[in-house]
């Protein structure tokens, strides 16, 4: 869930068993694609179902499926042509799932006498790559000056005492 990029994608497919698979497995490659992994599972499964419901009851098999990434939420919409197949009947069982796993879902009729199942997936703040700690910066302003070095082999020598006490002491 590291992208912010929206990201869009449409497919139309004609439904049939074989396509269900093929289709599940075409949303999952986008999905990981736009580094969505943890989505992967409940949206393809519930489109999975969708499609089934759609290959058993409808008579125009024809299906346009389309995902919406905005940063914050995925919306994945499945609509199909048929005017006789009916939500609250035929899509029952597919829909108490899509209820069950997602953040929101419903279902509209368009122009043409079709409908629209959507729903959304929420990209959750425990499903993020933990970010890397950053070195804390310095926060002064000022430069402090580097003590002078001596030089080593100075050190190393002892010092007179002023007025030649070491020879006065022998």
């Amino acid at each position: 869930m590291k992208t912010a990029v929206p990201c869009y994608y449409h497919l139309d497919v004609e439904v049939s068993p074989e396509r269900v698979g093929q289709v599940s497995r075409i949303l999952a490659a986008h999905l990981t694609y736009w580094d969505l992994e943890p989505l992967v599972k409940p949206v393809c499964r519930s489109a999975e179902l969708l499609l089934e419901a759609i290959d058993e009851h409808a008579t125009d098999k024809h299906t346009s499926i389309e995902m919406w990434w905005n940063g914050q939420h995925l919306i994945t919409a499945v609509g199909d042509n048929d005017q006789d197949l009916r939500p609250d009947q035929d899509l029952r069982a597919c829909l108490e799932h899509i209820a069950a796993v997602s953040d929101g879902w419903g279902c509209c009729a368009t122009d043409t006498g079709s409908k629209v199942i959507w729903f959304s997936q929420r990209a959750r703040a425990g499903q993020r790559v933990p970010l890397v700690p950053k070195a804390p910066a310095p926060s002064l302003r000022e430069v402090l000056q580097v003590p002078r070095t001596t030089p080593v082999t100075t050190l190393a020598t002892p010092a007179d005492p002023p007025g030649g006490a070491l020879e006065d002491a022998r």
